[in-house]
């Protein structure tokens, strides 16, 4: 099978005591993120990077034991406004990639997160 991109980071949701037992895969590419979930049937779910309007992250104490977290990634995209990067490895340092991609590709498209929100938003529906 051959490669379609070139991934930055790529891990396994992680299931109990941190092992990667799950069929959940993600992928974080130059420009997208990607969810590939299931076994016989596979849906795959990509968000562009560049749509990406807030990060959270959350280390809730059994994932924190097995140093995983989860990262909620808010984006302005119809079907999936938040994306969730589910029981991580590196939680942190997978921010730091998302965050680094994140604005390059915000550069490249001259885009900040204030260019996202509707223009009626910032008059207050006033004109």
């Amino acid at each position: 099978m051959k490669k379609e991109f070139d991934y930055i980071w790529t891990d396994k949701k992680r299931t109990i005591f941190g092992l990667p037992i799950s069929f959940t895969r993600y992928f974080i590419t130059e420009t997208k993120v990607i969810t590939r979930t299931g076994l016989l049937s596979i849906t795959e779910d990509e968000c562009e990077l560049y749509r990406a309007s807030d990060k959270k992250l959350k280390l809730p104490f059994f994932q924190r034991l097995f140093n995983c977290g989860t990262i909620h990634l808010y984006v302005t995209d119809v079907d999936t406004p938040l994306k969730e990067i589910k029981s991580v490895k590196n939680p942190r340092k997978v921010l730091e990639i998302l965050d680094r991609q994140i604005n390059i590709q915000r550069d490249k498209y001259k885009i900040r997160g204030r260019d996202m929100i509707g223009a009626s938003d910032d008059l207050n529906g006033e004109f």
